[in-house]
């Protein structure tokens, strides 16, 4: 009998990287990682209220240097004007993330975001519901184990 071969899977992200650097390239951004990692970027607090929606490069002017790019943000209605005091403290944080002045200003659009609301965490099963499962399980060594089957279990009927 011959034995399989390796398992050659491949992460989705290297799959769908080049689907979505395009998509990314046509808003002007130069990679991703602005977008993905925005939160790590500017700070949690600004996350929470803002999100960036596209880069907006001016043409460039033969024998001038290039002008840094405009970010444009799209922020909730009452936080607006928090962002827009901080825009230094952003711009300087972008700019410290991609490692050049790339971002000379920032341009705001008042929108909901479109990040999905985060979710609540399942509540506990019961503890009658879990000790009805454990007396199911029969015999596991591990009490461990057997108190996570047990609420494994009381979870997937409570659902």
């Amino acid at each position: 009998m011959s034995k399989p071969g390796p398992i050659s899977a491949k992460p989705l992200s290297t799959l769908l990287g080049g689907v979505f650097s395009d998509v990314f390239a046509k808003q002007g951004f130069a990679s991703r990682e602005l977008v993905t990692r925005w939160a790590e970027i500017a700070g949690p607090e600004i996350a929470r209220h803002s999100e960036p929606l596209k880069m907006q490069w001016p043409r460039p002017v033969e024998g001038q240097p290039q002008e840094p790019a405009t970010l444009v943000l799209r922020v909730e209605g009452p936080m607006a004007l928090e962002i827009q005091h901080m825009s230094d403290v952003i711009l300087q944080r972008v700019n410290r993330f991609l490692g050049w002045n790339a971002i000379g200003k920032l341009a705001l659009r008042q929108a909901p975001l479109s990040q999905p609301l985060a979710r609540r965490p399942p509540k506990a099963p019961d503890a009658n519901a879990v000790a009805k499962v454990a007396a199911t399980l029969g015999t596991i060594e591990d009490d461990d184990l057997r108190a996570a089957l047990a609420r494994l279990g009381a979870a997937i009927k409570q659902n």
